[in-house]
């Protein structure tokens, strides 16, 4: 009896051992069920995760491109208007009939304008001349050409003050900015060269291609300032003096084609620099550049600093005729400083007498206004009214009464004869 009873118990256990067992185990199962379902939430959410960021990164650049691409595209160059007055022009059809040799599509004005550039091409450019050297002799005969030797008081036919088109500026020898940028650009395209036009609000320049890259050229603030002081400059020296959008245009970096890299003498030591600019000044060269055999320590740049000072100090007030003189540092290919010193507002040498400006105190002003006086039975004291601060100075026989629009004159006593001494 004892021992049917031990015996069912045994089997009772091992029911509840059993069922224990599988208990644990569907435990275990669903414990490694939620392991795995938590993996796979775990991964899907890592992976979720991972895709926004870099799915945000790609879309964020993607972004970024079509914007510098819209930028791009949304660059006007020819058709723009600076100063919403002044538009820029196409002239590739010009262009491509010098290239040709066919100008049988251009309209009369155009093949007038195609034999003009060409008159001055045949006029500058020598067989066997690099790119840089046709750039060159191109941009110094703009300079010496366009709107510097005429002061615009004398109208004659096609003559424009305000010529924004090729045709007008080499007619009229006078251009605003943009004048000056689509000429450039004419005349380097007939000569095969690439030339996109820089532009803001405000102001126009250009951007040509030589072998090594990019150059900005801005020849109209050089005819109107200093030599050499806007040729081939790279998009860092131009942002000194212009802004434009550098998103939309090819990066200039190159210095090879740089007027310091091209011309500058080495010297020893700053102690030789004063009798190369005079010897340079003597010889009618308006820049001069100089590089050291040397890199300056700090304390020698101070010292040339000074010698730049008084330099400059010379030229403009100890002279027999006046200079004006900017001191810049241009880099060279290496990285090195090449000294620039530009003078202009000068003249002498051989054709001092064709340079002096006519006004009130030259010879020739002079005879002018003599003449002048004679002929309208005027003394010659009330003619030649500008001092040299282009202030009017009214003669002392002169009262000056004073209006809603200004000074008016009103002559009290101008005797036509100096009188007699006593």
């Amino acid at each position: 009896m004892s021992t049917e009873i031990n015996e069912a118990n045994e089997a009772k256990q091992s029911k509840k051992g059993g069922k224990a067992g599988k208990i644990i185990a569907i435990v275990l199962v669903f414990a490694c069920l939620l392991a795995s379902l938590g993996m796979n939430v775990y991964q899907a959410y890592a992976q979720r995760q991972y895709a926004d960021t870099v799915g945000g990164f790609i879309d964020e650049q993607r972004d970024r491109w079509a914007e510098e691409e819209k930028q791009e595209n949304e660059y006007i160059e020819d058709g723009f208007k600076v100063g919403g007055e002044y538009e820029i022009r196409s002239t590739t059809h010009i262009s491509d009939a010098y290239k040709t040799g066919d100008d049988s599509q251009l309209s009369s004005e155009d093949k007038e304008t195609l034999e003009m550039a060409k008159a001055v091409l045949d006029e500058v450019i020598e067989d066997g001349m690099s790119d840089y050297e046709k750039e060159l002799a191109v941009y110094l005969w703009m300079v010496h050409n366009i709107g510097g030797s005429s002061s615009g008081i004398i109208s004659r036919p096609g003559m424009n003050r305000s010529a924004f088109t090729p045709h007008d500026v080499l007619i009229s020898k006078n251009a605003v900015c943009v004048g000056y940028a689509t000429t450039f650009r004419l005349l380097m395209n007939m000569l095969g060269m690439e030339v996109h036009i820089v532009h803001n609000e405000y102001h126009s320049w250009d951007l040509i291609k030589l072998d090594d890259g990019w150059y900005h050229v801005d020849i109209y603030s050089d005819a109107h300032g200093t030599l050499y002081s806007n040729f081939n400059m790279t998009d860092q020296m131009c942002n000194t003096g212009h802004s434009w959008d550098e998103s939309a245009l090819p990066e200039a970096k190159s210095v090879k084609y740089s007027p310091a890299v091209q011309n500058s003498v080495e010297v020893d030591d700053m102690a030789a620099i004063p009798a190369l600019l005079k010897a340079s000044l003597d010889e009618n060269e308006g820049a001069v550049f100089y590089r050291f055999k040397e890199p300056l320590t700090e304390k020698q740049v101070s010292e040339l600093e000074f010698l730049v000072s008084e330099l400059d100090a010379v030229l403009g007030y100890f002279m027999d005729h006046y200079y004006y003189s900017r001191a810049m540092w241009y880099p060279d290919e290496q990285g090195n400083d090449i000294l620039g010193i530009l003078v202009d507002a000068y003249w002498g040498g051989e054709d001092e007498e064709e340079n002096v400006p006519i006004d009130a105190d030259s010879p020739e002003g002079k005879a002018i206004i003599q003449a002048l006086a004679e002929a309208f039975d005027l003394d010659p004291a009330v003619l030649g009214l500008y001092d040299d601060d282009g202030e009017i100075d009214y003669p002392a026989e002169m009262d000056i009464i004073g209006g809603a629009d200004g000074p008016v004159v009103e002559v009290i006593a101008v005797p036509t004869q100096a009188p007699a001494d006593d």
